[in-house]
């Protein structure tokens, strides 16, 4: 009997196994961790003392959200004239910086619990987007050498055409 392929369940199996491996990357694992974390801390704020500090966990929250929407909805493929990676670096660099500052200041000002949660859970939440602005780093680098290394090799040719074609 000749092998007509891998069973329909087999192959349905792959593409499930290559989805949820999508699903657990460490990047989704990050916007997922800073959608979460955002939201708890928005909600401890609410309840603080502190709420003056509850709008920067909402608008993170929003663009956690967003980011995990565009990435769902494959925007970035679509709309090619945002730098999609850039975005969310900057994303990343300024939620990690606003929620060490905020939490810092929940901690050491206010003296209810849920500052002091909240506070907790910002520090929780800068180190999440410490995490995810230096894998996107690593990927905007490793992107800019490849494309560097093109333009080296392009240049090198031509130079190499240049001194040939003088040589005749």
């Amino acid at each position: 009997v000749p092998d007509d392929g891998p069973e329909p369940a087999a192959a349905g199996g792959g593409r499930l196994t290559g989805a949820r491996a999508s699903l657990l990357s460490p990047k989704r694992l990050c916007w997922r961790a800073g959608w979460g974390l955002s939201f708890i801390t928005f909600i401890c704020y609410v309840a603080s003392s502190a709420s003056a500090f509850l709008t920067a966990p909402l608008l993170e929250f929003l663009l956690a959200l967003f980011f995990l929407f565009a990435d769902a909805m494959q925007l970035n493929d679509k709309w090619q004239g945002l730098c999609w990676p850039m975005m969310d670096f900057l994303r990343c660099v300024t939620a990690a910086l606003i929620y060490f500052a905020i939490s810092i200041t929940a901690v050491a000002k206010y003296s209810d619990g849920a500052s002091k949660a909240a506070g907790v859970f910002g520090f929780f939440a800068t180190i999440v987007f410490a995490i995810d602005f230096y894998l996107i780093f690593n990927d905007v680098a490793k992107f800019l050498k490849q494309g560097d290394s093109a333009d080296e090799t392009t240049a090198h040719k031509t130079e190499e055409e240049n001194s040939d074609s003088d040589s005749d």
